[in-house]
C-alpha cells in the first residue's frame, strides 16, 4: 500500500516552499527516517524524511516546484517495489515481434543517441553534461552571493555532495552534485552575485581526477590558469587565494595537498588554525612576485595595513533590523544591579547533585528565565507586543535566548517558561546552543517569542544597552559578575555583583513599570526561595 510523502507544516508567516533537492529517485529503497527531499523556504531549509521503510514509487513535485504546507510530494511503496517500472516486462513481451522488425532503425537511433551523449570535449573524460544551477530563491530574496566553492574543477565528487554555498540575506543554501563526477568549469567565482537558478558551473558525470583535468602544459603544470594563481613557487586555488588574502598569510609556509602541490582551501584553514603561516618582518624573496603577492607583502615599519571584505548578507539583514528597531521604537533603558551571592551559593551547593539527577549542568540562565517568567506575569505590559496600531497581550511566557554563532546572532525561543523547571530550561538552552552553531535550528523555533534575554557577560561585558527584538516591547541584558565593595547592614563587604539592563519601548511601557519589573527580577534572584514559594 502506498504511503504519501508530505511537505512539513509551514509556520503562518511562510506561505509556500520550493522543492530544493530530491535525495532519492523512483525505485530507490529507503529506510525509516532517512532523508528523502529538502524543502526550501525564505528562511530555512526543511528536511522531509521517510515515514517508513520502503521504495520511492512516485515523485509528484519536481525540483524547483513551489509547494504548499502539507502538500503531497511523492509516494512510498513497499520495500522491493520498482516505482514506474512494473509494466516494462509485459510491454516488452507484447511487442517482441514489433521490436524485431524495427531493430535496424533502433540501432541507428541508439548509435545517434550514444554519439549525442558523448561530451563535447575529450578533455573532460566524463559522461553526460549537467548545468549546476543556483537554487530557486523565494520571492522575498532577489539574489545571492557565491560564498565558497567546496570543490574545484577536476576534483571527483559523489552525488549529493556539496559543491558550493550560496549566501542570501537570510540563510546559506547548499548546491549539491547532481551525480557522481566532477566540475568541468566554474562560471560564477566566489564573491559574485547570482540570481535564482543562475548557471554556476558545468558538471560531467563519471569525470574526476586526471580525466577531468585540462591537458598538461609544456611546463608540466596541470593547473587551470583561469582559476588558479601562482604565487612564487606555490599554486593557489581561488578559495585558498581569497582566504590567504583575508588572513594576510605567508604562502611559502603553507603546504599544498592538492594535485601537483596545489594549495586548497582546507590547507589554508589548517594553517590558520595552527598559526604556522603568519607573516614575519623579513623581506620577501626576490622573483616570482605577482600583483597579488605584492598586495600581500609583509608589512614594513611605517605601514598601516588595511583589509576590506564584503559584509555577509546575514550580517546586512541583522544591521537593517537593528537600525529599524531603533528608528521605529521609542527605546529607553533602565539599569539596576543584583547581588548574585545567594544564587552562586545555591549553585555551588547543588551543582553535583543537579548534574547526577538531570544529566545537565546547573547554570545561571535557569534562574534568570524563571525570575523573568514570574516578573512578566506581574507586569503584563512588558510581556505584550505591538502589531500596527494594536497591542497584543500574551497570556503565556515564551522567552527567547540570544545565541551567538559564527554567522550571526539567532534567538531560539523557550515555550511556556512559567511551567518549565530549571532543569528543563538548562537542557533547552544547551540544545539550542549546539544546534544553532551547527545551523540545525528550525524556523518555528525562532518565532513567536514574547520577551528576550541576552547575556553579554559570557564575553566579559560589564554593562551594555540591549536592543529590542521587534515586535516585542522589552529585552533583558545580563552582564559580567564582578566582585565590588558594597554597603551591607552598615558595613562594607565584597560581594559578587551583576549589572542588569532592561531596554523597553516607551510607546507601550511606562518608566514606572519598567523599573518595577527590573526590581522584581533583582529581588527574586537575591532571594531564590521566592521562586519556589511564589512570593
Amino acid at each position: 500500500m502506498a504511503t504519501d510523502i508530505k511537505a512539513p507544516s509551514f509556520p503562518e508567516s511562510v506561505a509556500e516552499g520550493t522543492v530544493a533537492t530530491w535525495h532519492k529517485k523512483p525505485g530507490d529503497s529507503v529506510e525509516r527516517d532517512e532523508l528523502i527531499v529538502e524543502i526550501e523556504t525564505d528562511k530555512v531549509v526543511l528536511e522531509v524524511v521517510a515515514p517508513e521503510a520502503g521504495t520511492l514509487a512516485e515523485v509528484l513535485a519536481e525540483e524547483g516546484e513551489s509547494v504548499q504546507s502539507e502538500q503531497v510530494l511523492g509516494r512510498l511503496g513497499e520495500a522491493g517495489a520498482q516505482g514506474g517500472d512494473d509494466k516494462k516486462p509485459d510491454a516488452k513481451s507484447d511487442n517482441d515481434e514489433k521490436t524485431d522488425q524495427t531493430k535496424p532503425d533502433q540501432t541507428k537511433s541508439g548509435e545517434a543517441k550514444s554519439d549525442k551523449e558523448k561530451p563535447a570535449s575529450g578533455s573532460t573524460g566524463g559522461g553526460k553534461q549537467h548545468e549546476v544551477k543556483a537554487p530557486s530563491f523565494p520571492e522575498s530574496i532577489q539574489e545571492g552571493t557565491v560564498a565558497s566553492w567546496q570543490k574545484q574543477v577536476g576534483e571527483a565528487v559523489k552525488r549529493d555532495e556539496v559543491l558550493a554555498e550560496i549566501e542570501t540575506d537570510k540563510v546559506v543554501l547548499e548546491v549539491v552534485a547532481p551525480a557522481d563526477g566532477a566540475l568541468t568549469e566554474i562560471k560564477a567565482e566566489e564573491g559574485s552575485q547570482v540570481e535564482s537558478e543562475a548557471v554556476l558551473a558545468m558538471f560531467a558525470e563519471g569525470a574526476g581526477g586526471d580525466a577531468a583535468q585540462p591537458e598538461p602544459s609544456a611546463s608540466g603544470d596541470d593547473t587551470d590558469d583561469s582559476a588558479d594563481e601562482t604565487v612564487g613557487e606555490k599554486i593557489l586555488a581561488p578559495a585558498a587565494r581569497k582566504m590567504v588574502a583575508e588572513n594576510d598569510l605567508d604562502v611559502s609556509k603553507i603546504e599544498g595537498t592538492g594535485k601537483g602541490g596545489r594549495i586548497l582551501k582546507e590547507d589554508v584553514q589548517k594553517a590558520v588554525k595552527a598559526g604556522t603561516a603568519t607573516k614575519t618582518s623579513q623581506p620577501s624573496k626576490p622573483g616570482g612576485a605577482v600583483k597579488q603577492a605584492a598586495a600581500a607583502a609583509p608589512a614594513v615599519e611605517g605601514e598601516r595595513p588595511e583589509k576590506r571584505v564584503p559584509m555577509s548578507r546575514l550580517r546586512q539583514t541583522i544591521a537593517k533590523r537593528l537600525v529599524q528597531a531603533q528608528q521605529t521604537a521609542a527605546m529607553l533603558t533602565t539599569y539596576n544591579e543584583v547581588d548574585m551571592g545567594a544564587v552562586m551559593d545555591l549553585r555551588a551547593q547543588y551543582k553535583d547533585t543537579f548534574l547526577k539527577a538531570h544529566d545537565t549542568k546547573l547554570g545561571f540562565m535557569g534562574f534568570f528565565v524563571k525570575a523573568a517568567s514570574e516578573a512578566l506575569k506581574r507586569f503584563p505590559d512588558v510581556n505584550a507586543s505591538i502589531d500596527g496600531t494594536d497591542i497584543v497581550y500574551h497570556g503565556y511566557q515564551d522567552i527567547g535566548v540570544a545565541v551567538s554563532t559564527d554567522r550571526g546572532l539567532v534567538v531560539p525561543v523557550l515555550r511556556d517558561t512559567d511551567s518549565m523547571k530549571i532543569a528543563d530550561v538548562e537542557k533547552g538552552i544547551v540544545d539550542f546552543g549546539k544546534r544553532a552553531r551547527d545551523g540545525k535550528l528550525g524556523i518555528d523555533e525562532m518565532q513567536g517569542g514574547t520577551f528576550t534575554i541576552t547575556n553579554g557577560g559570557i564575553f566579559g561585558s560589564l554593562m551594555s544597552t540591549p536592543i529590542i527584538n521587534p515586535p516585542q516591547t522589552a529585552i533583558l541584558g545580563m552582564h559580567k559578575i564582578q566582585e565590588r565593595p558594597m554597603a551591607v547592614n552598615g558595613k562594607v563587604e565584597i560581594r559578587p555583583m551583576m549589572y542588569l539592563a532592561v531596554s523597553y519601548d516607551h510607546r507601550m511601557i511606562d518608566g514606572k513599570d519598567a523599573v518595577q519589573f527590573l526590581v522584581t527580577i533583582k529581588e527574586l534572584l537575591e532571594d531564590p526561595a521566592r521562586l519556589l514559594l511564589d512570593v
